[in-house]
């Protein structure tokens, strides 16, 4: 049972991510879907709005090849993937594949969403850290760090169910104490409706009505009224033990519902002046950890910009809905102009910090760190527009010497990266193993690229003088007169 309806609603929640997909994708079934890789891909792309290496076909290197990219990234976000294999997802097994749909609803929707709540119920979220102590030295070492990940990982759960004990509490006799068997009266889900929609439900006719009935009244206006796509039925939730992943996992979509509820001009203005003082804080951070770094060895100066980042990056999580809002925009206000130039000035100084780094790398890392920058610029960039064929013809040509005279230093590079001796005459690290290890994996992604890139470039090369043999043929059609300007027109073409 428990099986069958955690199939059901992370089918029904995967759907509702790929809808956003382009094109749109609907997942039929689950354990079969997901074989393939393409599926796993297209739904990590979308929540993490990259883009993932992948094979385009469908045999079976290409699919264990697309599953393998997905794994990776995976890991490379930090997840533990606990017994999860590329055979068991390829065969479809059961306990495997919604093991692992659980650990990306769980990281890319519920502890996405339960960040923001954290500091508002004093969990130990690393977003709650002071952005103001800038000392190096107070930064928390590896362990205790990782040990506070571990901790807010499960009080995101807590978070979660804090935020709808409050939405219930609003309503008297409405309590709920898990993730499990409050749930089945339907009181409660019709309690966080009343909530954040007043006046969708009348909770004293509710209290009358039996569970299913409650059950189905919540679900329809949730999905009629808040847009709440349905993932669960009645007779899921109106068990003796309900399945706690499925119930948050739909739950939280009520918490996403009110986030993005109008805020009022006060709300917006304070979350402004929040975010503002938070970039300040960051700039005297950054500042004060280059002056004390300064004397530093390459080593601990990469050590301290890696705490930085860690830091940096977790708490700027609640912030980001203020500091990306409307910078498409043409026009922005005093306050947005002030608030996008802060930002960027920040990131600025990091890249600048970055980049100084990356020249300090101990021989050869330096010049490899430079050709792995040029290979990624070179697969980032667009390709030529083909408006003009002539000029596109050219472009490509270009590019394909360029990045074959890269290809030709690949086999090299990694050699002398792989054969490294990271260690100096005191046998102390020259470089931190993660900086290495980051390396490793950037030449990984590019070979994992490279034909798919190559393709990409003679397609393009084919496509311009398909386009210019096109044009001229056109102009065949018009009468040249003699014989003799016409060859003459042919032998300059």
């Amino acid at each position: 049972q428990r099986e069958s309806t955690q199939k059901k609603t992370f089918t029904s929640w995967i759907n509702s991510i790929l809808a956003k997909h382009t094109p749109p994708y609907v997942v039929s079934d689950l354990y079969t879907d997901i074989q393939q890789g393409h599926l796993l891909l297209d739904l990590l792309e979308v929540l993490s709005g990259q883009h993932l290496p992948r094979e385009k076909g469908f045999n079976t290197f290409q699919c264990r090849s697309n599953i393998e990219n997905a794994l990776t990234f995976l890991k490379s976000r930090s997840l533990k993937l606990i017994n999860i294999h590329v055979a068991d997802i390829i065969e479809g097994k059961p306990s495997i594949v919604l093991g692992l749909i659980w650990t990306i609803i769980f990281h890319f929707h519920i502890e996405e969403l339960a960040r923001t709540l954290a500091c508002t119920y004093n969990q130990p979220s690393p977003d709650c850290s002071s952005a103001v102590n800038s000392s190096p030295k107070a930064s928390r070492p590896a362990k205790k760090s990782a040990k506070i990940k571990e901790r807010w990982k499960m009080s995101a759960t807590k978070a979660l169910l804090l935020w709808a004990k409050e939405q219930c509490s609003l309503h008297g006799s409405v309590s709920i104490t898990d993730f499990k068997s409050s749930w089945r009266s339907g009181l409660a889900f019709l309690a966080i409706i009343q909530t954040l929609r007043p006046g969708l439900v009348d909770l004293e006719k509710a209290k009358a009505r039996t569970n299913k009935e409650n059950l189905k009244e919540a679900f329809r206006i949730a999905e009629l009224e808040l847009n709440i796509p349905r993932l669960l039925e009645p007779e899921d939730v109106d068990v003796v033990n309900p399945d706690e992943k499925s119930i948050m996992t739909y739950v939280a979509q009520f918490l996403q519902y009110s986030k993005n509820l109008p805020e009022s001009e006060e709300d917006k203005q304070e979350k402004v002046r929040e975010a503002m003082g938070w970039l300040a804080a960051q700039e005297k951070k950054l500042a004060k950890l280059l002056v004390e770094t300064e004397n530093e060895t390459y080593y601990q100066k990469y050590k301290e910009m890696m705490s930085f980042m860690e830091t940096f990056n977790q708490e700027k999580i609640p912030f980001m809905p203020v500091l990306s809002s409307r910078r498409g925009e043409a026009e922005l206000s005093e306050d947005q102009q002030q608030k996008r130039e802060e930002w960027d000035k920040v990131i600025s100084q990091i890249n600048e910090w970055k980049a100084k780094l990356d020249q300090m790398l101990p021989s050869p890392l330096d010049s490899i760190e430079a050709w792995l920058q040029e290979m990624e610029r070179l697969q980032a960039e667009d390709l030529p527009d083909l408006q003009d064929p002539f000029k596109a013809m050219s472009a490509f040509r270009e590019i394909i010497v360029i990045f074959k005279g890269l290809m030709e230093c690949f086999d090299s590079h990694l050699d002398s990266l792989q054969s490294f001796k990271n260690e100096d005459e005191k046998n102390m690290p020259l470089v931190l193993p993660e900086k290495l290890e980051e390396m490793k994996r950037r030449f990984s992604n590019i070979r994992s690229l490279n034909p798919s890139t190559f393709l990409e470039y003679h397609y393009g090369l084919c496509s311009a003088i398909d386009r210019e043999v096109k044009l001229k043929l056109n102009i065949w059609d018009v009468k040249y007169g003699a014989k003799e300007s016409v060859e003459s027109l042919l032998e300059n073409w």
